[in-house]
């Protein structure tokens, strides 16, 4: 991907592809193999001129979060696969498109309406055909019958999860809770493909996943107490009992910390975190908030507060924990084909 990008002209505008859209982007470098991309672009549709295009950044997490989707003769919704994450998602899809491989589309798409299934006119995907090459530079739109389902699959991912009906903390209801323990358990059988082992919230290990309690289940943690690193801060301990996640990896390695939110803000999450930060020497790990992906505004600005950015955190939305999760569990994934930079094409950095 990076170098076809590499290979457009330098010298071109290229037009944002779709019926209505008036921006224009340009090739400033491309960095092989695995990117950073730099763009200029401008909006001739708000007044913008070429002299006053600005420059941005098209990451390597971005990239590898997109190759990680793109089959051949599969369309691709580069919204779906990022999400709200990333603000140069259209430009990377708008470059993909005018290389030679990559064609744009407008798939039918299945939306369940009133109970029953409909094919309605589809939204914007890409397709990569690498057997029929186009000319470089020109986006070419390809014609399809094929269709795309809109109907949404995280039940049927999470489907075991079951909650009393009065299950409701911190202002969620019982749908938020439900999902609040899906990307839980998510992160349980991700951390378990990496060869991490997890823990969960003190409060949450009790919650029952298909017929054990999340508490049971291979790879979860029952007493933060004996991981060997945290043994000689019973202080550090305390102030962890109640975070959503952990990642340990044997006796001298912790990922990453996370903390889940959804309709609450992040504040609390942060300040869990910042907590335990304070009460441990400075361990190498990442500091995660997962949130909804209409939330990354939110998280941004929370995140950059002062008091939180020792933690330099990281921004995972809900659409990259499914994408990861759906990945691992269909592929034959073991920890020995996985990395740090694999997990980290996921994780979005938030801070200034």
């Amino acid at each position: 991907m990076v170098k076809a990008i590499n290979n457009l002209p330098r010298n071109q505008w290229f037009d944002y592809i779709g019926e209505h859209s008036k921006g224009k982007i340009q090739v400033v470098s491309a960095q092989l193999p695995e990117g950073p991309i730099v763009i200029k672009r401008y909006d001739p549709s708000r007044n913008q001129t070429i002299t006053s295009a600005k420059e941005a950044n098209i990451s390597g997490n971005m990239l590898w979060r997109v190759a990680n989707a793109i089959q051949p003769g599969v369309p691709v919704n580069i919204d779906r696969v990022l999400g709200a994450s990333y603000n140069t998602r259209s430009a990377l899809e708008t470059l993909l498109a005018h290389t030679p491989e990559f064609y744009w589309c407008l798939p039918g798409r299945i939306e369940l309406v009133d109970s029953t299934s409909q094919i309605k006119r589809g939204h914007k995907h890409l397709v990569w055909i690498p057997e029929k090459p186009h000319r470089n530079g020109i986006a070419e739109k390809y014609e399809t019958d094929l269709t795309i389902s809109e109907i949404p699959t995280a039940s049927a991912i999470y489907e075991a999860i079951a909650l009393p009906d009065t299950s409701v903390e911190n202002g969620m209801d019982i749908e938020a809770r439900r999902r609040h323990l899906q990307i839980q358990i998510a992160l349980v059988i991700i951390g378990r493909h990496f060869g991490f082992n997890t823990w969960i919230a003190r409060n949450d290990q009790g919650l029952t996943y298909g017929d054990k309690k999340v508490g049971e289940l291979d790879g979860v943690i029952h007493r933060l107490e004996d991981e060997k690193m945290l043994q000689a801060y019973p202080d550090a301990v305390h102030a962890a009992l109640l975070i959503d996640g952990i990642w340990f990896k044997g006796d001298r390695f912790m990922p990453a910390v996370i903390e889940v939110e959804h309709s609450t803000g992040v504040t609390s999450g942060l300040s869990r975190m910042k907590n335990f930060q304070d009460r441990i020497p400075p361990f190498p790990t990442r500091w995660i908030i997962i949130a909804p992906d209409e939330d990354r505004e939110k998280v941004y600005r929370e995140a950059n507060k002062p008091q939180f950015h020792s933690l330099k955190a990281l921004y995972m939305p809900y659409s990259a924990v499914d994408e990861l999760y759906s990945l691992l569990q269909r592929r034959n994934i073991t920890p020995d084909m996985l990395n740090d930079k694999f997990l980290d094409c996921y994780l979005e950095k938030i801070i200034d």
